[in-house]
């Protein structure tokens, strides 16, 4: 595993993270405890160092997990999660004030919440599980971030930036109040290097690269015929003619790289995203042994050709599946 700097943090972290929404047995089906700690264990041991949670995923399944799993590591592993939004909407809503989605008690309350869950006394990067801009000047997350450092809760403070908004973020970043940003980029969406990313360059700001995968869609294994259990998150994100038009999106992205197998697929997908030197960390989701064997393989090949990433720019896709 190849290390990256977080930003301003200095915490020298694999640039392959574990996403734990997945292992919270709610949303995404068929992983069992068993099952998921299996792969957590396995992570660590092969130099996985950074684990994003959070509170939301599985009411707290996913921390207790993330606890014992890094309790029983016997090595340095870094915690990331987050405090969701009090009226549970995601993302956050125009003209919902911050005092009904993150007021300082409320900030502090689930914040004391995950230390418990993970077991440990101080939380390596704590988040805001969403953000709006109109928020930027209350007091209400500043001094809950500001309190939780100076108590030794929180090492970190960071943003969970909203489905498809990179540019959000920007103004909340140039305030020097925040140390992370945590964004979807992948081959479909490559929004964040026009600006996000330019910014958190200029000011030293980590960059966790979320859905890499587009929830599985560049996996190459999703097409018309593909079903997903009863009560799993993608049924939604896949809707309607959505999986046709995914299976068009990337059998033309495959024939256009020249890929021997669709199984090559996901290796060109987690290089896409490691490619950029504004990203810290990719933190893709894995259930399984084999998924995680798969990324780690993307680690140590590291960033793509300049032509692949120029053809790469070609089959960026302006969409918006979560809403």
């Amino acid at each position: 595993m190849k290390n990256r700097t977080l930003g301003r943090t200095g915490y020298e972290v694999g640039q392959i993270g574990f996403g734990a929404w997945g292992i919270s047995g709610k949303q995404w089906i068929g992983a069992t405890d068993k099952d998921s700690l299996a792969v957590l264990n396995k992570a660590i041991e092969s130099g996985v160092n950074l684990i994003d949670t959070a509170l939301a995923y599985g009411e707290g399944k996913s921390e207790q997990l993330v606890g014992r799993a890094v309790a029983e590591a016997g090595k340095r592993v870094y915690i990331a999660t987050k405090v969701p939004p009090k009226n549970r909407l995601w993302p956050a809503r125009e003209g919902i004030g911050i005092d009904e989605v993150f007021p300082y008690d409320y900030i502090i309350r689930s914040t004391e919440e995950s230390l418990r869950n993970l077991g440990v006394d101080t939380i390596d990067l704590q988040q805001l599980h969403v953000w709006n801009p109109a928020w930027l000047d209350r007091d209400d997350w500043r001094r809950g971030f500001e309190d939780l450092r100076k108590s030794g809760k929180v090492r970190f403070v960071g943003v969970s930036i909203n489905d498809h908004q990179p540019d959000s973020a920007i103004p909340l970043i140039e305030t020097g109040l925040i140390d992370t940003v945590q964004v979807i980029y992948n081959v479909f969406d490559q929004t964040p290097e026009a600006n996000l990313f330019p910014a958190c360059l200029k000011h030293n700001i980590g960059v966790l690269a979320r859905v890499p995968f587009d929830e599985g869609a560049l996996t190459g294994r999703i097409d018309e015929n593909t079903v997903f259990p009863e009560g799993d998150f993608r049924n939604s994100y896949f809707r309607g003619d959505r999986k046709r038009q995914v299976a068009e999106r990337v059998n033309a992205l495959i024939a256009d790289l020249d890929l021997k197998q669709v199984s090559d697929l996901p290796l060109v997908a987690m290089r896409f995203c490691l490619s950029h030197p504004a990203v810290s960390c990719v933190i893709p989701g894995m259930r399984s042994l084999s998924s995680l064997e798969s990324n780690l393989v993307a680690s140590g090949q590291g960033p793509l050709p300049d032509n692949t990433l120029a053809l790469l720019r070609e089959h960026a896709w302006n969409r918006n599946f979560y809403s």
